[in-house]
């Protein structure tokens, strides 16, 4: 057999927490499958570089993706594997998503330290320190339980839990996802199920970006594409720029099976404000054949029934409040 050359070698970038690896991994054994060689290229982002600042004062798109996509189109990596909601919603020239793997479990769930006598967000004793680094997962939680002590938590997963069993928190939200790949299933103490609470748009989902003028790695990544997870994810994301949301602004959305059983989609959304006081909810039927107006038409729904009153307070005060140190 001929030595592979340079050229040959697929280069993937990730970002280097062990979670991403995992999800570079995935990749890397499919593109293997198909008799490829593969390289896995490790690149530090914004995010990895600010791990002591909240995500929502950092403020700027792209925090854990900018660094992978200048890589990519500088030609040092050949694709990169992103969790698609870190992804922002309009990809930048040149670029494209050209896979979305199968959709791991998208919901968020509580992870509660031992030493808590609780089973579920219901049961934690008021005063109960949570941690999240989200404003959505913030939200929903003061939503619920406003008189929990909701605070700022980064870190990769195995430091959040890690921060957990410290005892510096008696509780903390999560992906699924992210747990499940690591192979951390039993640290689970609850799932928040939806439609009552949401997760991201695009949760669970990985993505496989290359640069759009690249038809090998469109060839090579094409078998991993995953079309319900495509048409689910393609519904949230426009949810989520129709109502321009990013970090700094509590948005959650899902595609689920319709309640009644019917084969149906159902795409289910919503807005608030940060303390959780002021939530606009609102679903609708997703259309297969154009998931993206989907998303549009409920985000213009959501728009009249109160979510523009909300975007503009929260960008006012975008505005006005300087970044407060931890």
């Amino acid at each position: 057999m001929a030595e592979k050359t340079a050229s040959d070698v697929v280069r993937i970038g990730t970002r280097a927490s062990e979670l991403a690896l995992r999800q570079a991994a995935i990749v890397e054994s499919a593109l293997v499958a198909q008799g490829v060689a593969v390289e896995i290229v490790k690149i530090r982002t914004t995010g990895d570089k600010k791990m002591q600042e909240p995500l929502s004062e950092i403020g700027a798109k792209g925090l854990f993706t900018k660094e992978l996509e200048s890589a990519l189109r500088r030609k040092k990596v050949d694709c990169c594997v992103h969790s698609l909601k870190d992804l922002p919603t309009e990809q930048p020239d040149g670029l494209e998503l050209a896979a979305i793997l199968e959709r791991e479990d998208p919901r968020d769930v509580l992870v509660i330290n031992p030493v808590t006598d609780a089973s579920n967000l219901a049961d934690l004793p008021s005063g109960s320190r949570v941690g999240t680094s989200s404003l959505r997962r913030r939200a929903q939680l003061l939503a619920a339980r406003p008189d929990l002590d909701v605070v700022d938590m980064r870190g990769n997963v195995p430091t959040r839990l890690r921060k957990m069993d410290e005892g510096k928190f008696h509780a903390a939200v999560l992906a699924a996802a992210g747990l499940i790949r690591l192979d951390a299933r039993q640290r689970i103490g609850a799932f928040l199920g939806p439609p009552e609470w949401l997760p991201a748009a695009g949760q669970g989902a990985i993505a496989v970006q290359i640069r759009a003028s690249d038809e090998r790695m469109r060839s090579l990544t094409a078998p991993l594409e995953h079309a319900p997870t495509r048409m689910a994810v393609s519904a949230e994301r426009a949810f989520l720029a129709a109502l321009e949301g990013g970090c700094q602004v509590p948005i959650g959305a899902l595609v689920m099976p319709s309640a009644d059983g019917a084969g149906e989609y159902v795409l289910h959304g919503f807005i608030s404000d940060v303390a959780g006081r002021q939530i606009v909810r609102g679903s609708r039927a997703v259309d297969g054949s154009d998931p993206e107006l989907t998303g549009q038409e409920l985000a213009a729904e959501i728009r009249a029934r109160g979510g523009s009153s909300i975007l503009a307070e929260l960008r006012a005060a975008a505005d006005v409040t300087p970044p407060q140190p931890e």
